[in-house]
């Protein structure tokens, strides 16, 4: 196993939301030409110059879980994750998602047993109610279902909808979390970004959506990028309009609007292809957040995640 890509994940994840953090939703004006994004802070939240939005906040989550638990598919690790989520809603994050703050605002002081069934059907009942829950909040936080299941395509995408529907019901959700998730495995074990990999395991209409996105700018998916597709079009645009990990996160705050989270999807990706070490020392130094970590502890749970679920590999 590569441990450069292993460690790239999260960090991935972390940097590009700290990037995308001060042009959120037009927080603040977004790079002009020749300009690069900075972590600047502000943003929606307030957040410090490098901290880290709830898009880290949910993934340190459930890859604390994935760090203790073997199987994210099994009920008792969901209900951990579900527990966690609570956790960190009820220490009041400063910026949090409609479609997840509905949710588990509904569900305070419940206990961890029993606690990720409770939150599917606070999840199916928003949709009933709402028409909709194909939100991004849930793609944004994936990347661990990758590093739980390395090599397993099948545990991943079984993974992958099982903690986006704690959230997010709309199978849209669910299905696009799998195909990120898969996308990671693969680039974590070959070096190879593909997002393609993984359209056996989901709807026929993600092949026309990978298109869409491989021939048009990333900035035409800005409008509409709080929608789980549009979210992950934008991310996968980015990713294929530029070369190595430091364009794609530019291209990907760039393109406006919810720049902290799209940002952070194609983080997950471009770390498990390009690794670590792709990442600006400054950007690395610069990073943290809730629940008191900086970059570095996230590349050492990435690879604490690894070890759990495969304590015979040769790292």
């Amino acid at each position: 196993m590569n441990i450069d890509r292993v460690s790239g994940v999260l960090l991935g994840v972390a940097v590009g939301d700290a990037l995308g953090v001060p042009y959120e939703y037009g927080s603040r004006p977004l790079p002009g030409p020749g300009e690069q994004a900075r972590m600047l802070g502000g943003g929606l939240g307030g957040y410090a110059p490098g901290q880290w939005s709830d898009d880290t906040e949910m993934t340190s989550v459930i890859a604390r879980v994935a760090a203790r638990f073997t199987d994210l598919r099994d009920e008792t690790a969901l209900d951990a994750v579900a527990a966690g989520f609570l956790g960190w809603h009820a220490a009041g994050p400063a910026d949090i998602g409609v479609q997840t703050s509905t949710v588990l605002g509904a569900l305070r002081g419940i206990q961890e047993s029993g606690a990720a069934s409770r939150m599917r059907v606070q999840a199916a009942e928003v949709h009933v109610v709402t028409g909709r829950s194909a939100g991004n909040g849930s793609l944004m936080r994936t990347a661990p279902v990758a590093l739980a299941h390395l090599g397993s395509p099948a545990a991943i995408t079984r993974a992958a909808r099982a903690v986006s529907s704690l959230t997010h019901h709309d199978p849209q959700a669910g299905e696009a979390c799998a195909l990120w998730s898969l996308a990671i495995d693969h680039a974590v074990r070959t070096g190879e970004i593909d997002a393609r990999v993984g359209l056996d395991q989901v709807g026929p209409e993600w092949a026309g959506r990978l298109d869409e996105a491989e021939q048009a700018p990333p900035e035409k998916f800005s409008g509409a990028n709080g929608w789980v597709v549009a979210a992950l079009q934008g991310a996968w645009s980015a990713i294929v309009h530029t070369s190595g990990l430091v364009d794609g996160l530019q291209a990907t705050v760039k393109a406006g609007g919810d720049t902290d989270t799209v940002a952070a999807i194609a983080g997950g990706l471009l770390g498990a292809g390009h690794g670590a070490s792709a990442v600006p020392d400054e950007w690395r130094a610069a990073v943290h957040g809730w629940p008191g970590l900086r970059g570095d502890d996230l590349t050492a749970l990435a690879m604490d995640i690894v070890h759990r679920h495969d304590p015979g590999s040769d790292h």
